[in-house]
């Protein structure tokens, strides 16, 4: 008894999954990372098979919403369906009247449904769960950070074990557009950017070959060591009472200071601007060696508060 937490896919290998998605109608297609699934004055869906259960879990999407395109409804509906038409619970985003539809309907209709004007940023990921005995409508920029939008009790269906999930594409007129989906319970990737630097009390130590270029500092009482060689070079300072240690050889060019109570060491050789005589006078430095993501039409045009769509 599979939950909706294990229909995942990301739609990347340019090929529909016929297995997953085998309740599929409308000739929905999969391109460049995303599922697409035609917007027209017919009806077309991207359609899970009838094998999943809703208690404890739930379905996340990344959802790109048609162009409205001289239609008064051009409308995403995103559901999980029971075997019972019109008794399903989801979003249905309509573009052409700026809206987002809150629904857990019967017979098509939902009494206590919200609706939302509807913003491609701020509702970009949809995501309808279960959790402990609540059912809860939820949208984020990102897929990272979430806003519960609606919270109602569960229906007794969502521990059924023949549940479906349905992206459903339709308009009343204008050009013919596309639904996209990026992803069907895929996290999305988040990347953090900044510097990097080894301060105060940091340890750079390594098997090989460490090096430290150009201005880079080794500050404080930082450490660097290796069994290998290790190298400081341009403007680089090892300061305070940092040292540079090593089993085979260190190597200081070009401005390289070795100052304060720095000591520089190896059981190699050393070589450095200090070790051959340009040292500051009055200060101490010593450099030391000892050797070397069946049709059941869902959205219809329009939102209305007293019914369905």
């Amino acid at each position: 008894m599979p939950s909706f937490d294990e229909l995942v896919d990301d739609f990347e290998d340019g090929t529909l999954d016929t297995g997953l998605w085998s309740g599929s109608y409308g000739d929905p297609t999969e391109a460049g990372g995303q599922a697409l699934i035609p917007c027209t004055t017919g009806y077309a869906g991207l359609k899970s098979a009838s094998a999943y259960t809703l208690t404890g879990s739930g379905i996340t999407a990344r959802v790109h919403a048609p162009a409205p395109d001289g239609a008064t409804s051009a409308a995403a509906s995103v559901l999980v369906l029971t075997s019972t038409g019109g008794t399903d619970a989801g979003f249905i985003v309509d573009s052409a009247q700026t809206a987002l539809g809150l629904y857990s309907r019967t017979g098509y209709a939902d009494g206590d449904a919200v609706f939302l004007t509807y913003s491609a940023t701020d509702h970009a990921w949809l995501r309808l769960r279960e959790d402990s005995g609540s059912l809860l409508w939820d949208a984020s920029p990102d897929g990272l950070d979430w806003t519960t939008l609606r919270t109602a009790d569960t229906p007794a269906w969502a521990a059924d074990t023949d549940l479906a999930f349905l992206v459903e594409g339709h308009r009343d007129a204008g050009t013919p557009d596309t639904i996209a989906l990026d992803s069907v319970n895929v996290a999305p990737v988040a990347v953090v950017n900044g510097t990097a630097s080894l301060t105060a009390s940091a340890t750079l130590a390594a098997a090989g070959r460490p090096n430290v270029r150009a201005a880079a500092s080794l500050t404080g009482s930082a450490q660097l060591s290796a069994h290998g060689a290790a190298g400081v070079h341009g403007a680089a300072a090892l300061a305070a009472a940092a040292n540079a240690a090593c089993a085979g050889r260190a190597v200081t060019r070009s401005a390289a200071v070795l100052s304060a109570s720095a000591t520089l060491s190896a059981a190699g050789r050393v070589s450095s601007p200090v070790a051959r005589g340009r040292a500051g006078a009055g200060v101490s430095r010593r450099p030391a060696a000892s050797g070397g993501l069946p049709r059941t039409p869902s959205a219809r045009p329009g939102l209305t508060t007293g019914g369905g769509t």
